[in-house]
């Protein structure tokens, strides 16, 4: 494995989906459209804007068609959303967008509360949401839920994540594999021994990581996994986000956290974080209640 940190790293703004359907105060669809232009501007180049799920489990994703109508399309910029199964595919397609996630989990109690479907289905279901957008000439991303541990199962045998990307019959269709600490379970030791299980499988397809701060092991594992070559990374405004389906989840590492770690340490992220920290507390105001991240807070 690599021992020596990226000069660059790609941020995916996931706040505007991850963090928002965690709130249960309904954000305006107009407040929605200021904050992701407000974090294009900061220099952020891919941002996942919405859920097409159901919106009577998740209502603050019931404007994402509007939502898609009123975002000005930015060439410098990648929209993208997340899709459980084909009606969201369907959906994300219909309403213009050209990247997709494709998301399911490794554990078989979160699939079903997540979902409605076991593991084996939801698999199934995933290889073809991948075939259905790869015939829109969507991009797709592909994120496994859960690839650290779950509260409900505990954690995943490094033998359980490899048969799962094994079965994945249409993973050479993907522009990333990310692996997903859903339930922030992940420490820096557990995040280097799956990526050089999952970095040997999957070969030259990018490998990205989404972390949760649950238990306070956010930026170390952000650490850990740059000293492994990975170079993307999810991350919320403020330290939105958790998952509506796992009791006592926390947010995202922070977009401000990370931009000001990654920095401090001479890796280029081309992010404004006072103008990203702006869009935080223009949320803070909104709901009233302080967000889970630090840096915002202080500059």
């Amino acid at each position: 494995m690599p021992c020596t940190l990226p000069a660059s790293v790609t941020l995916i703004e996931v706040g505007p989906r991850d963090g928002f359907q965690f709130e249960s105060r309904l954000i305006p669809t107009e407040l929605k459209v200021a904050v992701i232009q407000a974090l294009a501007d900061a220099g952020i180049r891919n941002i996942q804007v919405a859920s097409f799920v159901n919106p009577e489990k998740i209502p603050q994703m019931a404007d994402a068609e509007d939502l898609l109508q009123r975002l000005p399309r930015r060439t410098d910029v990648v929209y993208s959303g997340l899709a459980l199964n084909l009606r969201g595919v369907e959906r994300a397609h219909a309403a213009g967008l050209q990247a997709i996630e494709v998301s399911f989990s490794a554990s078989d109690t979160h699939s079903r509360k997540n979902t409605g479907l076991s593991h084996q289905q939801a698999l199934k279901q995933g290889n073809a949401m991948i075939r259905l957008a790869e015939s829109y000439r969507m991009q797709v991303r592909l994120s496994i839920q859960c690839a650290f541990g779950c509260v409900y199962e505990g954690k995943p045998s490094p033998e359980a994540i490899i048969k799962i990307i094994r079965d994945l019959d249409c993973l050479g269709s993907v522009a990333m594999l990310c692996l997903s600490d859903t339930t922030g379970m992940a420490d820096p030791r557990s995040v280097i021994e799956r990526l050089h299980d999952v970095k040997a499988l999957v070969g030259p397809i990018p490998v990205g990581l989404h972390l949760h701060d649950t238990r306070g092991m956010g930026l170390a594992n952000v650490y850990a996994a740059l000293m492994c070559g990975v170079t993307h990374f999810d991350t919320a405004l403020g330290g939105m986000g958790g998952c509506p389906f796992v009791e006592g989840a926390a947010g995202n590492i922070a977009t401000e956290d990370t931009v000001h770690m990654l920095e401090a340490m001479g890796i280029i992220t081309g992010i404004d974080i006072l103008k990203v920290a702006n869009c935080s507390q223009r949320l803070e105001h909104f709901l009233g209640k302080p967000l889970p991240g630090k840096i915002y807070r202080i500059i």
